[in-house]
């Protein structure tokens, strides 16, 4: 591959856009042809090199641009599948002793895009984080060229501020009339915060004394549909596994009230301490709300702190149509929020936010004085780095802020109406073909679609439990099928009692009616045979 950068022009009007374009400093100076060039003809190790620099820089820019473009494209395939063993023959990803030109660079950049999922194809709907937002994808370029670390106000003291004002944004649409919020590496770490508050609430000590400030064993208790983020926090947290005590679920895959009051009555017998509830607004698989309302009761009762995890559907809160999915939200203590979901934000984007102010750093700081200083020309409650057991943060802000700013509250609501919209419209196109498809949630609370493909072989079977069986054994192999054709993509898992199903996920505004049309199409073509 060669890059040639054109001659400048050399027309003799000397009107400013006629100008040639390196004819007035030498540091705009044409630039070489970077092809051949070494990582030391850039800046900042070649003082003259701003050309070059540029130049390669907005090769990049194309790369990437060529490939958004390819992204939005129906036409092109989400991916080119290869086998890992496959891939690391087509690849070359040896680290070399000496440096490469910066042609074989671009070439890289190419490759490694060439080879990658389109997670923003309009027919990716695999996870539950799909799409491309342009918008907030220009705010991950502006923030990687920034580079800076978000935990002092002196290094980020736009994005610090930027931070504020969203963070306060979407506490109003929560209903905290205060708080406190950060941003944070994803919603099991956002679950691990809240976690963190609520023990430091009950017991101050434990930062101090640890193990020895407790008078007992601690529980949490979360919904048996919850995200295994609750167990893992258990975990660092020295609770154990065994104090993660999972509370069942009714048949809509809702956390059952009255079951969290009979365990937490039963753990209280057993000398154990709860402290700790989370409830799900949007579960991974089934996309269910449990009822915010039932639970905080139950929490108030027992005086345990109420968190929600609603790092999947907490964009429900922008929609007034669709908001009541988390009535009684206002009355938990703290909730994860994960915009790089439902509301399509480059990942990662992940928040936590308390109702009461000072948590976050009454719990995790550490005061080390050769990072936050209280001397400095300003005023240092603006530093946020002695919030987080993190220290250092990367930016997540400016993205959001970006698309934030381009939608307005107006535009995100219509983002939500729209997806849940589509959601109807897919529910509706397989409940047309019966024979083909048959829905485990008719009426889903999310955008998750559940459902299993029925091959023509065992649409005239009868129901039992050696067709579920077969039927589990095909949408894996479906699936394979899909990747290796390259159309589309969705997920499947289990369910206990449930074997195998899709779970089609819709969270990207590129998704079309059309789209789903397709999905139900190629479906029974890739399977029709299985």
């Amino acid at each position: 591959m060669s890059f040639t950068h054109s001659s400048p022009c050399r027309s003799p009007c000397l009107s400013p856009c006629h100008r040639p374009k390196y004819a007035h400093d030498e540091h705009d100076r044409p630039p070489r042809d970077i092809g051949n060039l070494i990582y030391t003809d850039l800046q900042p190790f070649n003082l003259t090199g701003a050309p070059e620099t540029k130049l390669f820089l907005s090769y990049v820019a194309d790369i990437s641009s060529d490939y958004v473009r390819a992204t939005f494209d129906r036409s092109s395939k989400i991916l080119d599948f290869h086998q890992p063993e496959q891939l690391e023959e087509v690849l070359d990803l040896d680290i070399p002793k000496h440096p490469l030109p910066i042609d074989q660079l671009l070439t890289d950049c190419k490759d490694a895009l060439k080879y990658q999922v389109k997670t923003g194809h309009p027919r990716f709907m695999n996870q539950l984080s799909c799409g491309i937002e342009v918008v907030s994808l220009a705010g991950e370029w502006i923030t990687a060229a920034a580079n800076t670390n978000m935990f002092t106000y002196e290094i980020a003291p736009v994005f610090i501020l930027m931070e504020q004002v969203v963070m306060k944004h979407m506490r109003k649409f929560i209903g905290y009339t205060h708080g406190d919020s950060t941003m944070a590496p994803g919603g099991s770490i956002s679950n691990l915060y809240a976690a963190l508050g609520a023990r430091h609430t009950m017991f101050p000590e434990y930062k101090q004394k640890g193990l020895r400030a407790l008078p007992g064993e601690l529980v949490i208790f979360t919904s048996c549909q919850s995200h295994y983020s609750m167990k893992g926090a258990a975990c660092a947290m020295g609770l154990g596994i065994d104090n993660c005590i999972e509370v069942p679920c009714d048949d809509k895959w809702k956390m059952i009230p009255s079951e969290l009051d009979r365990l937490i009555e039963d753990a209280k017998g057993k000398g154990k301490i709860p402290f700790f509830v989370c409830a799900t607004a949007g579960t991974t698989v089934m996309g269910a709300f449990d009822p915010l309302n039932a639970i905080a009761d139950v929490c108030e009762k027992h005086k345990l702190w109420f968190h929600v995890d609603a790092a999947w559907g907490g964009g429900v809160l922008l929609s007034k149509s669709l908001r009541y999915k988390m009535a009684g939200v206002e009355r938990s203590d703290s909730i994860t929020w994960n915009p790089h979901k439902l509301m399509g934000v480059t990942l990662q984007c992940s928040g936590v936010h308390f109702k009461k102010d000072g948590i976050l750093i009454e719990c995790n700081q550490m005061s080390a004085d050769y990072l936050f200083q209280q001397d400095k020309p300003y005023d240092v409650n603006y530093d946020t780095g002695d919030k987080v057991i993190q220290c250092g943060r990367h930016n997540d802000i400016f993205k959001l802020w970006l698309l934030w700013r381009s939608k307005g509250d107006e535009g995100f609501e219509k983002h939500m109406d729209y997806l849940w919209g589509l959601t109807e419209y897919m529910v509706k196109k397989l409940k047309e073909h019966p024979d083909k498809f048959e829905l485990l949630n008719e009426d889903p609370e999310c955008t998750n679609v559940c459902f299993w493909y029925i091959p023509h072989r065992l649409r005239t079977m009868k129901q039992g439990t050696e067709r579920r069986k077969i039927l589990g054994d095909v949408q894996p192999i479906l699936k394979g099928r899909m990747m290796t054709a390259g159309s589309f993509m969705i997920g499947y898992q289990p369910l206990d009692p449930h074997p195998n199903f899709f779970r089609n996920i819709i969270s990207s505004q590129a998704v079309k009616k059309e789209d789903i049309d397709f999905m139900v199409e190629e479906l029974d073509r890739l399977g029709y045979d299985l």
